[in-house]
């Protein structure tokens, strides 16, 4: 079994959503890292935000950050399960390796559950 390491993923999600359906695919990607033997940490719902430049005709959408570890090998499986998904738009997936980016990753991981709480 691979190592586990520390990962970042956020995703957009489309705006055509509605709260029922956004919330059913933010379970769909949880029970997705934890199937593929990832712990969540942490959640951030960032709200919905204009993007950048248009993507599959939406000005916005509902962005969203998971902080996990995971073993490497599994990466590849939620990458997989994110581009078939046709509700998500983008995604981004970061590690964090050194011993600095860990530190990083856990302040940020805990500053994300703090918001979760209020």
């Amino acid at each position: 079994m691979s190592k586990v390491k520390h990962y970042e993923t956020m995703f957009i999600l489309k705006p055509t959503l509605t709260e029922e359906e956004t919330v059913a695919q933010i379970e769909l990607v949880k029970a997705n890292i934890e199937k593929n033997g990832g712990e969540i940490v942490s959640f951030d719902n960032m709200g919905t935000r204009p993007l950048a430049y248009e993507i599959q005709r939406n000005k916005r959408g509902y962005y969203f950050v998971i902080y996990f570890k995971s073993p490497a090998n599994a990466i590849l499986e939620l990458e997989r399960n994110y581009r078939i998904n046709e509700n998500i738009i983008r995604f981004i997936f970061i590690k964090y390796e050194s011993k600095k980016e860990v530190a990083a990753w856990t302040k940020m991981s805990e500053d994300a559950a703090k918001k979760a709480a209020k």
